[in-house]
């Protein structure tokens, strides 16, 4: 569906009430310049375990699914459109360039007659035009997860899916009774960091491949991590639900594993991905020196990458957890402050192009905000924080959420208080720092 038209599916979606738990999506995105090759668009973007898309316009076809007369299996999702583009012809932008072309789809479905169940479900990451027809300077890229089913009845639904999940209360049940359209990251035209922050990522891929087959245009072979003309099992979900699922009323529970995936492997050699979550450090007294702990979190693709971390001595091996790319190690090795970390993540036995990345990772304090409470009618703040250096406690001091500054909190041990006059309008959230780089947010609670 064209973009402008998914407004008017959004209007008439039952509000999602719940989402699953926020992850880093795609990693990067071709900064540019743009070409004709590709109507000006990104040419491709990279996720978090390091996978690359090209922008799909290969007219290569599947060896798995024998086409017919008129219907290609093309390995990409090429759409014909008449007096648009025709798929027959060769590419070329803009006077025969698809309306609407993919770096990736995932799509599902799952069908039961007897309950009176039928969903659909789409996860893309589209490439289109914002007047419709392909036209220079029109081009918008997005993120896309997209909900439809027919239920029976009235009631909650939960719908799993391998980017999270969806809850919706249907009010009457029917045709597309649910009708959720998801589009994150249009913004100003010819921009495609928008994407980035969408749902989708990493990319899901199919148990099978990937495949490789030759573009009938170029002669040359080319690789792909799904066939968009098979349903079969795939991988890749950050939360590990590989699966499509939707539970609702009188114990219905339906799922599929399956889903038909498209995506073209990018030929373009790029670092592996490494996104620094926390590094922090704990201390406190012991019997004859501190116990120190620290503690390393980092997002990078699951093995066979190879992620380790120089913690002056020794250097570690992280830990990768459920195949979801989230890395974890622990040092009791008591820091001298200021430190950094170096993380290093190499991703070149997955992926033969990639190249080993490290990033440097500043270690801190662990800051917590036990209170943040002002009282109306006097006028008063008071906020309690803790820092995890227990044995050289370090400077904590309060602003709001924008930067006004509040005040220092004061005390002997690692817990330190502040209580000041602030008015007349209270913060509606405040923020605490320590002196050696940790740091806390959290709503204000308000009394009288």
């Amino acid at each position: 569906m064209h973009p402008l038209l998914s407004k008017t599916a959004l209007a008439l979606a039952v509000t999602a009430l719940a989402q699953g738990v926020a992850q880093a999506a795609l990693f990067a995105v071709d900064p540019g310049p743009y070409l004709p090759a590709t109507g000006n668009f990104a040419s491709w973007y990279q996720d978090t375990h390091g996978r690359t898309l090209d922008l799909c316009l290969s007219k290569a076809v599947s060896s798995r699914v024998p086409s017919a007369p008129g219907a290609p299996t093309y390995m990409c999702n090429l759409l014909p459109n008449p007096g648009i583009f025709d798929d027959t012809q060769p590419v070329v932008f803009p006077t025969n360039f698809p309306d609407e072309a993919f770096w990736f789809t995932g799509d599902g479905t799952i069908v039961d007659a007897a309950r009176g169940i039928d969903l659909t479900y789409v996860s893309a990451v589209e490439a289109a035009f914002s007047g419709g027809d392909p036209l220079e300077g029109d081009q918008i890229s997005f993120a896309r997860i997209r909900i439809r089913v027919d239920v029976p009845t009235a009631g909650v639904y939960t719908i799993t899916h391998p980017y999270g999940v969806d809850i919706f209360d249907v009010p009457a049940g029917g045709r597309r009774a649910i009708n959720m359209t998801r589009d994150i990251g249009i913004g100003v035209a010819k921009t495609y960091d928008g994407a980035l922050k969408g749902d989708i990522g990493p990319f899901l891929r199919g148990a099978n491949g990937p495949y490789t087959e030759t573009n009938p245009v170029t002669g040359q072979a080319e690789q792909f991590v799904g066939d968009p003309n098979l349903l079969e099992a795939f991988t890749g979900s950050p939360f590990n639900t590989n699966y499509i699922r939707i539970e609702g009323p009188n114990g219905l529970d339906l799922r599929t594993t399956v889903m038909a995936i498209s995506g073209k492997l990018s030929t373009v050699a790029r670092p592996t991905p490494v996104i620094a979550e926390r590094s922090t450090y704990s201390r406190k007294a012991g019997s004859s020196a501190p116990v120190a702990q620290q503690d390393v979190f980092v997002m990078a693709p699951p093995p066979p990458a190879l992620v380790t971390l120089d913690s002056n001595n020794p250097v570690l091996k992280l830990t990768e957890a459920d195949t979801t790319g989230h890395w974890y190690a622990q040092s009791a090795t008591n820091p001298t402050l200021p430190s950094t970390l170096q993380v290093t993540a190499d991703n070149h036995l997955a992926i033969p192009t990639s190249s080993p990345t490290t990033v440097p990772m500043p270690l801190t304090d662990l800051v917590v905000i036990s209170q943040a409470q002002y009282n109306l009618n006097t006028g008063q703040i008071t906020i309690v924080a803790s820092t995890s250096d227990e044995t050289s406690p370090p400077v904590l001091t309060a602003t709001t959420s924008t930067g006004v500054p509040i005040g220092t909190l004061s005390g002997n041990g690692a817990e330190k208080t502040l209580s000041t006059g602030l008015s007349p309008i209270p913060p509606a959230k405040v923020r605490v720092t320590s002196s050696n780089g940790g740091s806390d947010t959290e709503e204000v609670v308000i009394v009288q």
